[in-house]
């Protein structure tokens, strides 16, 4: 069993299966050619599948979809907008914590404890090159991490999920299953943010269907 495999051992086996495909074969092989260069990759690669490793399948209830992982040393550890305990949140996390009204009590920049709960802090490009961001797009990332999303898309179990910017709404037209919640809002980037992020509520939205719908709320503070 591979690495990748073990990783996501509570994850359905048609995602298991796009690892001996040969798409995915050329992405690890891009990936060791880019190692073997010397260069820095990010997260780490025990990190890489970080988002499966913390929320399984079955406990899925809210997915928040980011682009790239972070590409400056230090910050990426394989959960969207999440940065490692004692690193200095990026601006995109200081604009979901103001959403929040949780600048305060939210000190830190890990989002662990959401993962624990259920978030599924999904990238949709798993690794970056140090210092160079969307460097790892369209190399095979895109269609592994989409086959997630459809997989999750057939859940029984409802299923919110929280959709900010172009990037990561492009994926709702796949996003169909009646019994779960799509919410959409600009990126809370600070060139986006004040565009309709801030205010858009989604997180008592996301909470208010789960409750609705008989499952445990996020503590999202």
């Amino acid at each position: 069993m591979s690495y990748a495999e073990k990783d996501l051992k509570e994850w359905p086996k048609e995602i298991h299966s796009e690892f001996e495909k040969d798409y995915f074969k050329k992405l690890q092989a891009f990936l060791e050619k880019e190692r073997a260069s010397g260069a820095a990759i990010f997260p780490d690669e025990k990190n890489t599948f970080c988002a499966f490793q913390k929320t399984s399948y079955k406990d899925v209830k809210v997915v928040i979809l980011g682009q790239d992982p972070y590409h400056k040393r230090g910050q990426a550890h394989g959960l969207s907008f999440s940065v490692p305990k004692g690193v200095k949140r990026p601006p995109s996390l200081t604009n979901i914590y103001k959403e929040l009204s949780a600048l305060e009590l939210r000190m830190d920049g890990s989002l662990l404890d959401w993962a624990e709960q259920g978030v599924f802090l999904l990238n949709s490009v798993l690794t970056v090159r140090e210092a160079e961001a969307a460097s790892h797009r369209n190399k095979g990332w895109e269609r592994f991490t989409d086959l997630v999303l459809k997989s999750l898309n057939k859940s029984s179990q409802p299923v919110v999920y929280l959709l900010w910017g172009s990037y990561a709404q492009k994926k709702a037209f796949f996003l169909d299953n009646k019994d779960h919640l799509v919410l959409e809002a600009p990126h809370p980037s600070p060139l986006s943010a004040y565009r309709g992020f801030l205010g858009c509520g989604h997180f008592k939205k996301a909470n208010d269907y789960l409750r609705k719908n008989g499952l445990e709320p996020i503590k999202w503070v």
